[in-house]
């Protein structure tokens, strides 16, 4: 353990070159797989897991070095240059890993499906994942007194804070918007806080949502349009706050974790498997079919399985009054659920009976996430 809070430290000062070799690219990938992984999960953010497998320094100094002297060098073509003064083999090879995860979760084995078909398995699976990056964190530290619980305390207070946050109606203006998309990115960078949970808070998830929908179909343009203070904002956070982490971590490295302990500790309040979820649903595509066609028919003979992220179902008979069924249309609707409030409880305790069919699920979920825990610590020691 000693040796990782040391490996962690050197990483957390080398600022000027990238010392990624390609030894070292399998273990990375793995690691990138995993901040994926956590990024599908709303709740749970990319720079927890970052945090979990020994890179959260080395990722800040890595997004740090992407600088102006960067885009100055790749405008004038100089890239050899460009490449020499930015962490390019780090961020590869994890980028790969996440964009692999994401690719993964969604095709092959459809994690945002879990989330609504067994979330207690999936969030007890992450719930287990940071408890036992806590308890790792917090003895990797060098020495541990008042103060650093007090930072922990500090930290906890703030993510418990912002987690729990009531959302509000928000403008559409191209300024908010731009803002929405500094604090998400600084929110996705942080550990214990997920930037689309900021999204949801600031009342701007559906709106990016809806806009990155419009992308491909007749509307590209407007999409673009209405999505680009979005994107210069989330650019301008991500490039502002990494350097305030980055000085941070070199200056005050022990008290700046301590602080991202406590955003784990406060987030374990919304990953806490057993809630009661409330999803809010709205339809994303209206498409008009015949009302004895053979698609409508199939939907009354065997009505859609509605504890989904997206479905679709029959809507209204577009002409009512036509004299033959025959002769009659009626909508088909692309439903799409978002979780807009969870509420814990404790099953046997705060609830009669488990509260909940997958009870099992959430226990065995928490004991991978352990299990997973100790063995990516044993990686980041033995690597």
């Amino acid at each position: 353990m000693e040796k990782s809070t040391q490996t962690d430290k050197q990483a957390a000062s080398q600022k000027e070159q990238d010392e990624t070799t390609w030894k070292e690219s399998p273990f990375l990938l793995i690691k990138g797989f995993l901040m994926g992984s956590a990024d599908i999960v709303p709740g749970v953010s990319g720079g927890t897991m970052a945090l979990i497998v020994g890179i959260y320094s080395r990722l800040i100094h890595a997004i740090k070095s992407f600088d102006t002297r960067f885009v100055k060098d790749l405008v004038t073509f100089r890239f050899s240059s460009a490449l020499s003064g930015v962490h390019w083999r780090f961020m590869t090879v994890l980028l790969a890993g996440i964009f692999s995860a994401i690719l993964f979760f969604t095709k092959i084995v459809p994690l945002q499906v879990y989330m609504f078909t067994d979330p207690e398995l999936i969030y007890g699976l992450f719930f287990g994942l940071i408890v036992g990056s806590i308890v790792i964190l917090l003895k990797a530290l060098d020495s541990f007194g008042w103060w650093h619980a007090f930072y922990v305390l500090l930290g906890t207070l703030i993510g418990f804070w912002v987690v729990t946050l009531v959302p509000a109606d928000t403008s559409e203006s191209p300024l908010f918007v731009f803002l929405s998309g500094s604090i998400a990115i600084c929110a996705m960078v942080l550990p214990g806080i997920s930037g689309s949970y900021i999204l949801l808070i600031l009342r701007k998830y559906d709106y990016i949502l809806s806009q990155v929908g419009k992308l491909g179909t007749v509307e590209t343009a407007e999409g673009l349009l209405m999505i680009l203070p979005f994107v210069l904002g989330a650019i301008t956070g991500l490039a502002l706050f990494t350097r305030l982490l980055s000085w941070l971590l070199d200056h005050y490295y022990v008290q700046t974790i301590a602080v991202l302990i406590g955003f784990l500790i406060g987030s374990l309040y919304v990953i806490w498997p057993y809630q009661d979820r409330s999803y809010e649903e709205f339809i994303t595509e209206t498409e008009v079919i015949e009302y004895t066609g053979e698609r409508a028919m199939e939907l009354r003979e065997n009505p859609p399985e509605t504890n989904l992220p997206t479905y679709r179902r029959l809507g209204e008979v577009v002409n009512p009054n036509a004299t033959f069924d025959e002769l009659k249309q009626i909508e088909l609707v692309t439903v799409k659920k978002k979780l807009v409030k969870s509420d814990p409880f404790i099953p046997y305790y705060s609830k009669e009976g488990a509260g909940t069919e997958h009870f099992g699920h959430g226990l065995i979920g928490m004991l991978i996430g352990l299990v997973m825990v100790i063995g990516l610590d044993f990686l980041r020691k033995w690597n």
